[in-house]
């Protein structure tokens, strides 16, 4: 696992780079097992070293909504659980068998008071995740379908390869025949 894919703030040294390393344990989930249930609460983060893994939720009709995908030198986190210790209304679950390198949130607390500059790149990792977020909202408002379909492939083209076709069309806001159709337009090209 390289660590400075996901830890990518340029002040970091290497003695620091290998304390954040060093909280960090090794584990694996194989497909369809969960790594966060719902009404749990989030103890930890997962950095993937390998696999896809997803995060849902389900609506008031009893359907899962996926709300996030996650992959290689990606962070699967639930960060409102994590943070704020309450009960998390999401589900994380592998799509394919996964390597993680899981953080528990106490180690995580410590690195913000040993290692300088962390709370930096913790502050500019949030910042990115949260304007994604809402990017992805609005795009949700004014891209057609097949414009979300062809962000999504270009921004995570392994989501494309492993995931279900009824989890990237929830994850798009559209349906499953809808996702189809916009599959079939495109591989005439």
């Amino acid at each position: 696992m390289n660590f400075n894919n996901i830890y990518d703030h340029t002040s970091f040294s290497e003695k620091e780079m290998e304390v954040i390393k060093s909280v960090h344990k090794k584990t694996t989930f194989k497909k369809g097992e969960f790594l966060l249930k719902e009404k749990q609460i989030a103890k930890e983060y997962f950095c993937v070293e390998s696999g896809t893994i997803r995060a849902f939720a389900i609506d008031t009709n009893g359907n899962q909504i996926t709300t996030n995908f996650f992959s290689k030198n990606e962070i699967a986190i639930e960060p409102s659980s994590l943070f704020l210790n309450e009960r998390t209304k999401e589900n994380i679950q592998a799509l394919t068998d996964c390597v993680c390198w899981k953080i528990n949130f106490d180690d995580f607390q410590k690195l913000f008071q040993t290692v300088p500059y962390f709370s930096d790149w913790g502050r500019l990792w949030m910042t990115r995740e949260l304007l994604n977020s809402k990017q992805r909202s609005i795009s949700i408002i004014t891209d057609s379908a097949k414009e979300r379909y062809l962000e999504l492939q270009k921004s995570k083209p392994e989501v494309a390869l492993h995931a279900p076709l009824k989890h990237i069309a929830s994850y798009l806001g559209i349906t499953d025949s809808t996702l189809s159709k916009i599959r079939r337009e495109l591989s005439k090209f």
